[in-house]
């Protein structure tokens, strides 16, 4: 009777481990998923807000050093000193903001697409590129359509690239420095905002 008692509490002690071991497994795969499922999210946030902007690159401010050749506006709309609201969306924070003007130049823009030399996505229809910054620029502008070689740091991997231009346009083409209307951030002497962005302080 006695070993009888013995062998069906060894029985039930074994039973007893084996559903332990059973319901520590149950309790940490959530976990492991979970971890799991958080890292996915965030690689997945990380690639979003890289895609938000083709300018996640742009350097915003500059040192305000412009090509030698550049021609500066005699009669500009805006004067150097003076104040103008921005209507453009080349990047975040931009669009709305009041912009100091810091320089006013009479040139050819160019919008480009190209592929940043450093690697990655394409950028696409880049606003601005000036004629002066192309490399051993013709004398006349280049029509839509053609290739250019990049002669400006705007982004990271711009330098040397090559770019098709996208569309041309002969203009007054301004150096601001403004507040981020988004991160408060000041912005100095960015390159580029043509006339048609810009508009009167009311």
């Amino acid at each position: 009777m006695s070993r009888k008692k013995l062998i069906m509490g060894i029985v039930a002690l074994f039973t007893a481990l084996m559903l332990a071991a059973c319901g520590g497994k149950e309790e940490t795969a959530p976990d492991d998923k979970t971890e799991i499922n958080e890292e996915s999210q965030q690689s997945e946030e990380e690639s979003d807000s890289m895609g938000e902007t083709g300018h996640s690159g742009m350097d915003h401010s500059s040192s305000g050093e412009v090509p030698e050749n550049l021609t500066v506006a005699e009669e500009p709309t805006y004067t150097v000193g003076s104040e103008a609201v921005m209507h453009a969306n080349h990047m975040e924070g931009m669009d709305g903001a009041v912009a100091t003007i810091e320089g006013a130049y009479e040139t050819t823009v160019y919008a480009v697409t190209y592929t940043p030399t450093t690697g990655g996505e394409k950028v696409e229809n880049h606003k601005w590129v000036i004629h002066e910054e192309i490399k051993n620029a013709e004398e006349q502008p280049y029509e839509q359509g053609a290739e250019v070689e990049l002669n400006a740091d705007h982004m990271e991997g711009m330098n040397g690239a090559t770019a098709k231009v996208d569309s041309v346009e002969d203009t007054t083409v301004y150096m601001v420095s403004y507040t981020d209307t988004e991160t408060d951030e000041k912005v100095k002497n960015h390159k580029w905002v043509t006339e048609d962005e810009l508009s009167p302080v009311e």
